[in-house]
């Protein structure tokens, strides 16, 4: 809620404190000291004990003489069932600092048991409106160390964390600033044990995220709040969101297709892991919007298209996000052409002759094509038919379609989704 007629003139960046850089993982045992924990939680992907992290974090956490407990039953792409499992292990069992370690899933995870550790309750109390009841985490949550695997969620830097509901069909969230981790460990090394799918994947969600926070609805066009309290934690791009988002969409330009073409080149795979973590702390400000919005009903509908590098067949957060991409900055492109053309030139790594409305979008199905993605919806086995569900799943994300840069209706979602069914 908001006051009519008075607009926003503030807006603020509270960001995780982060630590970055090759071998940064041997410093856990000395951040885990700062927080004077009697008891860890290590929530951990056990798809990494075959790239022998969990033997290294455990190493780290031996070090410090702490008692420890592990949590892994993590489901790629959180359910609202793996959500609940997650809240039962965290109401039965004592720590009062956790450790996440994996891709945005695993990250996820920890910060609703870490909600429903402190705050009690259940799942859907805290999941936005109008799906869960929107309700607010009344107190501060337990310390929480980040350390992702991935590059791509940017979880380790945001408010969020997302869920799917099948019974609903449709992928939501929970969001508030208590979400946010304490600390993020970023460590190039661990991006080893990602695969160039999953690599992929998660790269493209980083574009979307830095671009979709960078052009989004300006803070000062929102009406202001109530109360201090009553401020979300996407306020719109602004001043500081727009500095670490663009820096996210330039070292995606120059470095996006070399992590996913090498999977060796670990300086690419570095820097789209800060770009990840950038790109998180711009919409982690400003927020995403059209996209997003369209991606969760896209994941949640159906669950055949098998991803290369996944064991599973559904739809990765990153491709569901990114077909979606070219024809909703088509539609933005008229709020703010100049930052929509700053962006193409950054994805480029060069200036764009005769800059209009197809630049962003022709520089993001360039690099489609370059790593093989999906060519639109088609391929993931829409059709036409599934058209008022989709429409009906992405317009329900009211809260993400609040901070388009220009106002959404159901016929723009009908339009951006036609177009989407095939990119080229």
């Amino acid at each position: 809620m908001g006051i009519l007629n008075i607009k926003e003139k503030v807006f603020g960046l509270d960001a995780t404190q982060l630590k970055f850089g090759q071998q940064s993982l041997n410093e856990l045992s000395w951040e885990i000291k700062k927080f004077k924990p009697k008891i860890i939680l290590l929530v951990i992907d056990p798809a990494l004990k075959k790239f022998n992290i969990n033997k290294k974090i455990i190493n780290q956490i031996k070090v410090t003489k702490i008692q420890y407990k592990i949590y892994q039953q993590i489901k790629i792409e959180p359910s609202l069932d793996s959500l609940e499992a997650a809240s039962e292990f965290a109401k039965k069992n004592k720590f009062d600092l956790i450790i996440a370690v994996g891709g945005g899933s695993t990250i996820d995870t920890a910060k609703v048991i870490n909600l429903i550790k402190v705050c009690k309750g259940e799942v859907m109390d805290y999941v936005n409106q109008p799906i869960g009841k929107g309700k607010k985490p009344n107190k501060k949550l337990l310390p929480l160390i980040a350390i992702p695997t991935t590059s791509g969620s940017g979880s380790e830097a945001t408010t969020v964390a997302v869920l799917d509901i099948p019974e609903l069909k449709l992928k939501t969230g929970i969001s508030h600033t208590l979400l946010r981790p304490s600390l993020a460990l970023v460590d190039p090394e661990l991006s080893k044990s990602s695969p160039s799918g999953v690599t992929a994947s998660a790269g493209l969600d980083v574009i979307c995220h830095a671009i979709e926070s960078y052009i989004s609805k300006p803070y000062f066009l929102r009406n202001k709040p109530l109360t201090p309290g009553d401020r979300p934690p996407y306020q719109g791009s602004n001043p500081i969101s727009d500095i670490w988002s663009l820096q996210a969409i330039e070292y995606s330009g120059k470095y996006f297709l070399r992590s996913v073409i090498n999977a060796k080149d670990l300086e690419a795979k570095g820097f789209m892991m800060l770009s990840a973590t950038l790109a998180g702390i711009g919409f982690g400000s400003a927020g995403v919007h059209i996209p997003h919005a369209c991606a969760y009903p896209i994941a949640g509908l159906k669950h055949s298209f098998r991803a290369k590098g996944y064991k599973t067949a559904f739809v990765p957060h990153g491709i569901s996000v990114f077909l979606t991409a070219p024809a909703s900055f088509r539609f933005t492109y008229s709020s703010n052409p100049k930052k929509h053309i700053k962006a193409a030139e950054l994805l480029k790594g060069s200036p764009i002759k005769n800059p209009n409305k197809e630049s962003l979008p022709k520089e993001l199905i360039r690099i489609m094509k370059k790593i093989n993605t999906p060519t639109g919806l088609k391929d993931l086995g829409y059709t036409k038919k599934d058209l008022p569900e989709l429409i009906s799943g992405s317009f329900k994300q009211q809260r993400l379609l609040a901070l388009s840069p220009k106002k959404v209706q159901e016929k723009d979602i009908k339009n951006i989704l036609e177009q989407s069914m095939k990119n080229w």
